[in-house]
């Protein structure tokens, strides 16, 4: 897999820009993203067997547009401007390609979802704004203020995986919203460590944090070490991480109303996002919240059952899909009626 400024040489703005012809047509574009969401790890592959076949490539051209934007925003560069300047750039590509003259492979394979889908330029605009607003702060005071990044860091991702299902609609995307929220969160929760000492990033709101003596010296001390830097501070940290992950189980149990109103092809797709939010918070809570000293992280086993589940609830009828799991040490139930732990 090529680094980030191995793609920048060969598609970024030296390479990519107005009169230039797109290096890719159509098909090889779509494949090339294809491939790429194949081959970076997440939580769940965007494309996991439960994508239907002929939403493949809309899902691997949205996953590959949220991709290079993430990565320019963290991976490209240095901090600050000029990775605000390559975000700008990559603003100016979305716009020729809902212009209809896409240059970058990413947007030549993209033009054909967003004519297909009817996708509006909102939502990937806004998490340009996101990856805009990384530059600038690093820090965040309250949940409140940290809700308002995810609803532009976040929540267009959800929304357009329902446009991609011909299933968008208001009372969709409030508890699409809520999922999405949700998931972020607890992606901040599980890389307390890595977001400090990769990005000098810190997603706890201080609200939380503000009554632990000299809190982020000692965070950072411990993200280091690997273990606490003393006998007080896990107990502390814990305090402090144990109501936002209790906020999370609450978004994410809000979120599940949207199952019931899923069409059997999209509820599979969704249901396996949400679960496997709450699987990584069940691991978060068996950890006991030391997310500061380890990065709770889901298992190929246990993203498989996940998908399994996923694909048997479908089967179930509507009002037995918004059921969650039980908070506690972590359990899948395997269809058939065994357990695995």
């Amino acid at each position: 897999m090529k680094s980030v400024e191995e793609e920048l040489k060969e598609f970024g703005p030296t390479r990519i820009g107005p009169g230039v012809p797109p290096p890719m047509d159509e098909a090889r574009a779509r494949a090339w993203c294809q491939q790429l969401a194949e081959g970076h790890y997440e939580n769940f592959s965007v494309l996991s067997a439960l994508v239907p076949d002929r939403m493949r490539g809309d899902f691997a051209a949205v996953y590959a547009f949220c991709r290079w934007a993430d990565d320019l925003g963290d991976e490209a560069g240095t901090p600050g401007e000029e990775r605000l300047r390559l975000l700008a750039w990559w603003r100016g590509e979305l716009e020729a390609c809902f212009e209809g003259k896409p240059r970058h492979p990413v947007m030549v394979a993209l033009r054909p979802t967003i004519e297909s889908r009817r996708l509006t330029i909102t939502p990937f605009d806004d998490l340009i704004r996101a990856f805009e607003q990384d530059q600038v702060k690093d820090r965040y005071a309250t949940w409140d203020e940290l809700t308002d990044y995810c609803t532009r860091s976040a929540d267009p991702v959800g929304r357009l995986v329902l446009a991609i299902f011909g299933l968008a609609t208001s009372e969709r995307f409030e508890l699409s919203d809520r999922v999405c929220t949700g998931l972020q969160m607890v992606n901040h929760i599980q890389d307390v460590r890595r977001d400090l000492l990769d990005r000098n990033r810190i997603y706890l709101p201080s609200e939380f944090t503000s009554s632990i003596p000299d809190f982020e010296a000692r965070l950072r001390r411990t993200a280091e070490l690997g273990h606490a830097c003393d006998h007080t501070f896990l107990e502390e940290y814990r305090t402090a991480v144990r109501p936002m992950v209790d906020r999370c189980w609450t978004l994410m149990d809000e979120g599940r109303g949207l199952l019931p109103t899923l069409t059997d092809e999209s509820y599979p797709v969704i249901r396996l996002f949400i679960e496997g939010g709450e699987r990584i918070l069940q691991w978060i809570e068996a950890w006991n919240m030391e997310t500061c000293i380890h990065r709770p992280k889901l298992g190929r086993t246990e993203r498989g059952l996940l998908v399994m589940r996923a694909w048997w609830g479908a089967k179930a009828p509507g009002w037995m899909r918004r059921q969650g799991p039980t908070r506690g040490v972590p359990r899948l139930e395997v269809p058939g009626g065994r357990k695995s732990q």
